[in-house]
């Protein structure tokens, strides 16, 4: 995450930043299964865990559950993989040998039928 990701004091990244890495692993979900971006159309449910500060770095996973005629449910976590060291100094950083889930989520996107091209 990046100084322009912060949005609070403490350099806290907003929750929001997790949800758009979610709409772009959608995409490449919808992309893969039909050849087409699709749309999303909703959040079921979303759990913020841990906070994001900027400087770390954040892996996003998303995995299609379930496959309707053209609505696709998924379900999403995001990972922090390295914690800023800001304690440290201004450009610490530590791998972290366990990532620590920041965020899941779950939702729905489709894909109109006249889109899909597979």
């Amino acid at each position: 995450m990046s100084a322009h990701d912060a949005h609070y004091g403490g350099n806290l990244v907003d929750g929001a930043r997790m949800l758009a890495l979610f709409g772009d692993v959608a995409t490449e979900l919808l992309i893969r299964l039909d050849g087409d971006e699709g749309l999303f159309v909703a959040y079921d449910k979303v759990e913020f865990l841990a906070p994001v500060y900027a400087g770390d770095y954040i892996e996003a996973e998303g995995h299609i559950a379930r496959v309707g005629n053209t609505s696709r449910a998924m379900t999403f976590e995001a990972r922090k993989v390295i914690a800023v060291r800001s304690d440290v100094n201004d450009s610490a950083a530590d791998f972290l040998s366990e990532p620590v889930v920041v965020c899941r989520a779950s939702g729905t996107c489709v894909t109109p039928s006249e889109k899909k091209r597979r």
